[in-house]
């Protein structure tokens, strides 16, 4: 009984001094994914987008949202996404059935466990390269209101990419995720040229391979409000211009356990996260031929037991309409 005790003395007093730098693991979902049009689906058909996303820190936040000092190294990654979306003609409950897949290929870890970094040495979590994890969406619904479109969907994300506990050149996050997702696109103007969009995403976490940890649920907001502009005065070239931001937050405590200082404690000690980021987007539009071309740039404003930095997006999407649509009437 003596021995039980000071062993709990021990533990009370490493629980006590663990590093309110430490951060936590982030989510599966990489925001900035979303933005403006966030409820918009695409017409029936084959849709084929590609997204270059690149993430980049140099600044660690502690628990309280203070900067931690004597950080070095980088945080960061490239991902290449490509997303396929195949939309039937037929519908359900009024609505587009949207399912659709995205196969990564990423140059750095996306979900980095930031909280083994040693030394606060960022770079340590870079991870290594190749096909990240999966994320398939077999069941979404589109909605098409007069002034507004709606989307929910479940989505799943698989762990495709390379994992082993303690590696530090893993690619995916070693666990299966799900989530729950919505979509909203409301247009401010008639001519639906001004908007007003937010997504949601929930997303909850199976074990991690190789442990017994079970990382914490999120929860992520993207918005933006957007601005349509002709090029052309027959609006066959159009620019929409908006500004967009992202919040997400870590909103259950971790499962499992964690080692410190050679001591097993509950993964429930390590703080929870969340991010702020603000920035800007542009989307160039060419209706007749279905093409639609995107930039976007976050920088962070706030976090807590996260890394502090910005976020690049830019792609192209192109949709092979099935059936075709009319010709114009002259």
């Amino acid at each position: 009984m003596r021995f039980l005790g000071i062993a709990l003395i021990c533990a009370c007093v490493i629980l006590g001094c663990i590093s309110p730098s430490q951060a936590q693991q982030k989510g599966q979902w990489v925001p900035g994914q979303m933005g403006l049009n966030a409820g918009v689906t695409p017409e029936p058909g084959f849709t084929y987008s590609n997204m270059a996303m690149n993430y980049s820190a140099s600044e660690l936040n502690d628990a309280g949202g203070n900067r931690v000092s004597g950080v070095t190294g980088t945080y960061g990654f490239w991902a290449d996404e490509n997303i396929f979306v195949y939309v039937p003609k037929f519908k359900i409950l009024g609505a587009k059935f949207v399912p659709f897949a995205i196969l990564n290929y990423a140059n750095g870890s996306l979900v980095a466990d930031l909280s083994v970094i040693p030394g606060t040495n960022l770079s340590t979590a870079a991870g290594g390269s190749g096909f990240a994890d999966t994320f398939v969406q077999p069941f979404g619904l589109g909605w098409n209101f007069k002034r507004a479109d709606v989307t929910v969907g479940y989505g799943f994300v698989a762990p495709t990419g390379r994992y082993t506990a303690g590696a530090s050149d893993n690619v995916g996050s070693g666990y299966w995720g799900n989530f729950i997702t919505t979509g909203t696109t409301v247009y401010i103007t008639k001519n639906k040229g001004t908007s007003a969009n937010l997504f949601t995403g929930w997303e909850t976490h199976g074990k991690k391979s190789g442990t017994d940890k079970t990382p914490g649920q999120a929860f992520t907001v993207e918005w933006g409000l957007g601005q349509v502009l002709p090029l052309k005065k027959d609006f066959s070239r159009l620019l929409q211009l908006g500004f967009v931001g992202y919040d997400q937050w870590q909103v259950s405590d971790n499962g499992g356990t964690i080692t410190v200082a050679g001591v097993t404690v509950p993964a429930s000690v390590l703080p929870s996260y969340s991010v702020h980021g603000l920035g800007f987007q542009s989307n160039f539009i060419l209706p007749k031929h279905d093409l639609v071309f995107t930039f976007k740039y976050y920088d962070e404003i706030s976090a807590k037991a996260h890394p502090v930095g910005r976020t690049i997006v830019f792609g192209g999407t192109w949709t092979l309409r099935i059936p075709k649509p009319a010709p114009p009437q002259k």
